[in-house]
């Protein structure tokens, strides 16, 4: 039986800046269809990673593939009808409206000469609909909360209308209540919408309740991957993040909760 491709997976992939090599030779493969989050400390290479899956950084070495096939050999608006990425602290011009923002979506679906076209607008407004920005629609960027922010630039993201969603820490300087809002949006278009998406994020207890799979690196390597519960371990937490902590069962959820408690270094 022929294996389906998966949607984006890497083989001794090389990754750096100039001569300094974050990853040394990795190998990842991300299901389909499902919430993975990728997990570890500062510095292990995670948002390096998600920056190459989205040819935001080219490889040094090794191969990424799109579906089964090369990603440097496909055109980049092939790659953007594909995938989309909100990278971390992204920025737009002074004034600019959610709309506007929003209508940058959808750039890979036209033609040279841009022309608004009725499947287009009707994107715009899904995108506006899915991320409860619609009566936002008119705002400038600047004068939205933090949460409703990283929303508008979500909907951007949804508006290219692609199976793949890279978030790159997509909760960092959110408050609490913002950041469940941000996981909760990004847990349901994975269930209603079928999007395979891929998160860098930093706390734990949201990677694990919020992923179907989790992705832990440590140096550039892909230390453990499968479903949180079989992987969130307290060799885990010592050997990636040098922590000692009690793991309990989330009484809502049943996956693990990680209380730290101290520093194994």
């Amino acid at each position: 039986m022929t294996q389906t491709p998966s949607p984006l997976s890497t083989e001794k992939l090389r990754l750096g800046y100039g001569q300094t090599v974050i990853v040394p030779g990795l190998d990842l493969r991300v299901a389909g269809g499902q919430v993975t989050s990728i997990i570890g400390p500062n510095g292990c290479g995670k948002s390096t990673l998600l920056r190459a899956l989205a040819r935001l950084l080219p490889a040094g070495s090794g191969e990424i593939q799109l579906y089964g096939q090369a990603l440097h050999a496909l055109p980049s608006r092939e790659v953007a009808r594909r995938l989309a990425i909100l990278p971390q602290g992204p920025t737009a011009p002074e004034g600019l409206s959610v709309e506007e923002l929003v209508w940058f979506g959808r750039h890979p679906h036209q033609g040279r000469f841009p022309v608004r076209r009725e499947e287009d607008r009707e994107a715009v407004a899904w995108a506006l609909a899915q991320t409860g920005m619609t009566i936002f629609a008119g705002r400038p960027l600047e004068a939205l909360s933090g949460g409703q922010r990283q929303r508008a630039w979500i909907a951007m993201s949804l508006a290219q209308q692609t199976d793949i969603l890279l978030l790159d820490e997509p909760t960092t300087y959110l408050d609490l209540s913002h950041q469940l809002e941000v996981l909760h949006l990004a847990g349901r278009l994975n269930r209603e919408g079928g999007k395979t998406v891929v998160m860098v994020l930093h706390d734990l207890n949201q990677a694990v309740r919020y992923s179907d799979e989790l992705v832990a690196m440590r140096d550039g390597q892909v230390y453990a991957q499968g479903r949180p519960e079989d992987i969130m371990t307290a060799e885990l937490l010592r050997d990636v993040f040098g922590l000692k902590a009690h793991i309990l069962a989330d009484p809502d959820t049943g996956k693990p909760h990680v209380i730290p408690y101290a520093l194994t270094r």
